[in-house]
């Protein structure tokens, strides 16, 4: 029998391999059994998302489908929560051994610490890792470890109805209490509207908690430990409620949501309030002819001005079938610029992208201000892991203060107990 040369054999290979793709026949020894190619494997990706506002369902269910048009062999199985349910649907997937795979969230470090997350630096690819914004990323590690990556952010101001505050003979948004106070007095007086709005529900009491914190000069954390009953947080606590008992906050604060309550802006019932950036973008939509304006949060008379931010991120739970390598190429489509860009438009929020953060910087110089307060913004203390634990306590202390069950004191002293309590475990 002729001995075929070797560079004749390479080429009748290369000829097999690229006309018959299945069946792919050794080179380099002859007398080898052809052998089936490597097949990338299917995958699954089970991706539970916080819904922000109507457009959050059909931007991700869009952006899903393009994404399995382009990878066919990765499922998305996708589910947009209204927060007020998220929490239960995601512990009722974890206890049932079938966490999501991604989730949209804001808390992680309970997370974290009992071992149910994946090292997102194992995942993400160096693309997207070198393009998100430092600061959050740095909240989102713990003990070296990358457990979360930032998803959107906000930033918190004070958003008024232009029109009250000219009835009112307001011409300028208050920037310290006493004029809170007096602002509020007076479109009080116009017996049109109430004057500041509060928000003591489930999503929004620790928000209002760290808006009266720290415009007191106080804070949740103080050299590694809870500083939530300090003098400074009492005192910003006994302020606010001070403000409902005169009458001059919303009726409601442990009733209607922020959502609601910035529609009672826009009906003219209301006249100012705390809340994000997307305040610009969705209220306007709903009230086209309502003539808004916006401030800083207003703080104690003497303090230091302060710049409240708030992101929600990205988790990777553990599971027995997670394929990191598809869930890698997910997470570059989603934060893939035009992608992002859009939704980051549509939902009105701020980008966690330097690439987007910077166009959308050039487009707009209130976006540009809004990136740069970001970046030296106060935030939740998210890498604690009780902070869920005490989230959940504050979100009972609404009513218990405002009707006097409570001093703000006693509050604030049974949720600094609890807080330790909670951090020794």
């Amino acid at each position: 029998m002729r001995t075929i040369p070797r560079q004749a054999r390479r080429i009748a290979c290369m000829l097999i391999a690229t006309f018959v793709p299945l069946i792919i026949a050794s080179c380099a020894n002859s007398g080898s059994e052809p052998i089936a190619p490597v097949q990338e494997e299917p995958a699954l990706i089970r991706f539970v998302a916080s819904e922000y506002s109507t457009e959050t369902k059909p931007l991700l269910e869009k952006l899903v489908k393009e994404f399995e048009l382009k990878n066919p062999l990765i499922d998305i199985e996708l589910q947009v929560a209204n927060w007020d349910i998220l929490d239960g649907i995601y512990t009722t997937m974890i206890s049932k051994n079938q966490p999501p795979d991604l989730l949209n969230t804001n808390v992680y470090a309970h997370f974290a610490q009992d071992g149910l997350l994946n090292d997102l630096s194992d995942i993400v690819s160096p693309e997207l890792a070198n393009k998100l914004y430092p600061n959050l990323m740095e909240m989102d590690r713990m003990n070296g470890i990358q457990y979360a990556i930032p998803y959107v952010a906000s930033m918190r101001n004070l958003y008024f109805n232009d029109e009250l505050f000219a009835k009112a003979g307001i011409a300028a948004p208050p920037t310290t209490w006493s004029e809170l106070k007096e602002a509020a007095r007076k479109i009080k007086a116009t017996g049109i509207a109430d004057g500041f709005g509060v928000d003591l529900t489930d999503n929004e009491t620790q928000a209002y908690l760290s808006y009266f914190f720290y415009g007191a000069g106080g804070t949740w954390i103080k050299d590694g430990k809870w500083a939530i009953n300090s003098p400074a947080n009492v005192e910003g606590l006994t302020f606010l409620k001070e403000m409902f008992d005169s009458g001059l906050t919303d009726p409601d604060p442990t009733v209607t949501t922020r959502d609601e309550k910035q529609r009672i802006l826009g009906y003219g019932e209301l006249g100012m309030m705390i809340s994000g950036n997307y305040f610009t973008s969705v209220v306007p939509k709903e009230f086209p002819g309502l003539k808004w304006g916006v401030g800083p949060i207003p703080v104690k008379d003497g303090t230091p001005p302060i710049s409240f931010g708030v992101h929600d991120l990205l988790v990777s739970f553990k599971t027995d079938h997670t394929n990191k390598e598809a869930l890698s190429k997910f997470l570059d489509f989603l934060y893939e610029d035009s992608a992002y860009e859009e939704m980051i438009k549509r939902e009105g929020f701020l980008p966690v992208t330097t690439t987007v953060g910077t166009a959308l910087s050039g487009q707009d110089e209130v976006m540009k201000a809004h990136l740069e307060a970001l970046r030296r913004a106060k935030f939740y203390p998210v890498q604690e892991p009780a902070w869920q634990a005490v989230l959940d306590y504050a979100r009972k202390m609404g009513d218990a203060v405002l009707y006097e069950h409570l001093t703000p004191r006693a509050a604030l002293d049974q949720l600094q107990h609890f807080a330790e309590s909670k951090s020794k475990r």
